[in-house]
């Protein structure tokens, strides 16, 4: 009896568990722009709930907000899926977008398209 109930508890000791990740969240991001004269209108389509109301605040996934970036300038936070940039000098303009979380940190998630003003 002893002999079973030591062989028993020692089972009980060598018994695997599993741990889950919880699986990370990586939203889409597709960009387009539409030009007319200086002014540029950059649509931006995602999963991502855009949350104004949560904007700056604690971090939950599946939400946040965009970062722009004209020309490697400064950033502009964005909590809409649409931004008008208006006053555009003539020529080529990179334009990167990228997703980030409410606290503002990074989806690493991010495009950049050329926006030409003729």
């Amino acid at each position: 009896m002893i002999a079973a109930l030591t062989f028993v508890i020692s089972g009980c000791g060598s018994a695997k568990t599993t741990t889950s990740e919880a699986k990370s969240y990586t939203p889409t991001l597709e960009v387009t722009a539409v030009v007319k004269d200086d002014i540029a209108t950059l649509n931006m389509t995602t999963d991502l709930k855009i949350s104004k109301e949560h904007y700056d605040q604690q971090k939950v996934q599946g939400e946040g907000h965009i970062h722009i970036s004209i020309d490697q300038g400064e950033k502009i936070v964005v909590t809409d899926k649409q931004y008008v940039t208006e006053h555009l000098n003539k020529g080529t303009h990179e334009v990167k977008v990228s997703l980030h979380n409410n606290d503002h940190t990074p989806y690493n998630v991010s495009k950049t398209i050329s926006v030409e003003v003729k």
